[in-house]
């Protein structure tokens, strides 16, 4: 056996956070660490990877304890931790955070930067990412820095390597290489711990799963023996059942138009209605222009042409502040980078679009804030001990559940949620859907922006498909299934970009 942990428990002051866990890890196998938000599955790599150390229990790597596991020692070890939260530095070069802190030298003691970048541009190569390794991390897309990291891990010698969440911020065919790139590894030898919340992509590349749920061990075995259904009862510790999300047909007059949208070099001529009650999908492939256009509805980014109107009035898009005010409200992707304030407490971070939008006192009430607080913890189920604390003490689907309530509190006509769900365990992803619903229920109007079909079909009326920035089909309901929306994402009709609701079968 590569791996056994036993026994392992870790106290955090008065909070168990893992309470006599066992986990093994055989030679040349793909295990899947399954678990809900503040499961305890990163304290446990944490403790693995040395990072923490365990108030009691045991670590053996090939059957030899191990004292005292520390970074460094867990580094010569072999074992790799890719972490959720990227651990680039964006101001040094990909070769430079390739190498950071174990850098070559030459034999006069100096950097050997022709020797560390051939050999950061062989591992690019080998995971076909087409990356000057002089290029600065901080012009890299997400995805890019998510495959930076993966490359670290296999640039130095590894026979155990943590992926925690690794294919959040990559497209499909991002994803694709990756396995590949998984499975050429346990073809050599290594082993991966895998940590996801997909439960599509756990079931293809992983041999075995380990369930954990409130700090417990809870179950183990091959998922070739489990279905999705039942790795979620294990997960949540009930029975999660879909067709409790019920699509009621709610909508009401165009309320939000958008007319002839154009951003040079993004997307084009992109013009669409919203009405109220209705929640409308908006998907396709990496470089569809999808994630400028949600900016730009914010008014976060700049229009080459085109308007929006909202209540027939047309919108001011050169102030954030403004729109928020007129009535719309957005979750932004990747929330490490364009949502959380590292630096300010749960709180505070919830709080924050309230101050900007609608705070007219010249105080801010202690009593107001808990208030606020409180009523949307009661709605997203955050799961806090102290909301003073800084909001990176949260796990990462508890901090999503910050940045969802933070916009939800403005109480807006109209929400733009790009990938709403990222981070989020199975648990908490249905309750965001439900909320989703009754939103619309309530008449909010809803653009969602997802690359997930069974995450669109759970809550979608509608479906646009932008394929090379561009609508390439807008579908109906009884439109909406997962070959229709690939067959327009890939661009694989021959009319062109009509826009009109079209239908594949």
């Amino acid at each position: 056996m590569l791996l056994e942990m036993k026994g392992i428990t870790k106290f955090f002051g008065p909070v168990k956070a893992l309470d006599n866990v066992d986990f093994t890890v055989a030679d040349s196998e793909i295990h899947g660490l399954l678990g809900e938000n503040g499961a305890g599955k990163s304290t446990l790599m944490n403790i693995l990877a040395g990072a923490i150390h365990p108030t009691q229990g045991e670590i053996f790597i090939d059957g030899n304890r191990i004292e005292e596991m520390s970074i460094t020692k867990s580094n010569e070890l072999g074992i790799r931790f890719i972490h959720q939260e990227l651990n680039l530095v964006n101001d040094l070069t990909v070769f430079e955070n390739l190498f950071l802190g174990q850098e070559l030298l030459t034999k006069g003691g100096f950097l050997d930067k022709k020797q560390m970048i051939a050999r950061s541009a062989e591992v690019l190569k080998r995971i076909k990412l087409d990356i000057d390794p002089l290029t600065l991390v901080d012009d890299l897309e997400a995805s890019r820095k998510q495959l930076v990291e993966i490359a670290k891990a296999l640039l130095f010698e590894s026979k155990l390597i943590i992926m925690d969440e690794p294919t959040t911020a990559l497209t499909n065919k991002e994803i694709e290489i990756l396995f590949d790139i998984m499975r050429s590894l346990k073809d050599h030898g290594l082993s991966i711990i895998f940590i996801s919340h997909k439960m599509p992509e756990l079931f293809e590349i992983c041999d075995k799963y380990t369930v954990l749920r409130d700090g417990q061990f809870i179950d183990s075995g091959y998922f070739k023996d489990i279905d999705e259904q039942k790795a979620t009862n294990l997960l949540v510790g009930r029975s999660i059942v879909d067709s409790q999300l019920v699509k009621e047909d709610v909508r009401g007059d165009v309320i939000f138009t958008a007319q002839s949208l154009t951003c040079k070099g993004y997307f084009e001529n992109v013009s669409f209605d919203l009405r109220k009650g209705e929640v409308l999908a908006i998907t396709g492939l990496h470089g569809d222009g999808r994630s400028e256009l949600s900016e730009a509805l914010f008014g976060a980014r700049a229009l080459t042409s085109g308007s929006i109107t909202l209540h027939g009035k047309e919108l001011k898009l050169h102030s954030i502040r403004q729109v928020m005010k007129a009535g719309i409200g957005m979750i932004p992707r990747n929330r490490k980078e364009r949502s959380i304030i590292k630096d300010l407490s749960i709180l505070n971070n919830l709080s924050i679009a309230y101050f900007i939008s609608k705070h007219n006192k010249v105080f801010i009430s202690r009593k107001e804030e808990l208030e606020r607080f409180r009523r949307n913890q009661k709605i997203t189920d955050i799961k806090v001990d102290d909301p003073d604390n800084y909001i990176t003490s949260l796990s990462g689907g508890n901090q999503q559940k910050v940045i969802v309530s933070r916009w939800l509190e403005l109480d807006s006509d109209v929400y733009i949620m790009d990938n709403p769900t990222q981070g989020i365990d199975v648990g908490a992803k249905f309750e965001i859907y439900k909320l989703i619903n009754e939103l619309a229920r309530r008449g909010k109007s809803l653009i969602i922006f997802s690359a997930e079909f069974p995450e669109i079909y759970k809550i979608a009326d509608r479906c646009i498909v932008m394929y090379k920035g561009h609508i390439n089909a807008q579908l109906n309901r009884d439109e909406l299934n997962e070959v229709n929306v690939m067959y327009y994402a890939t661009g694989s009709n021959s009319e062109g970009f009509n826009g009109k609701s079209v239908k594949k079968d």
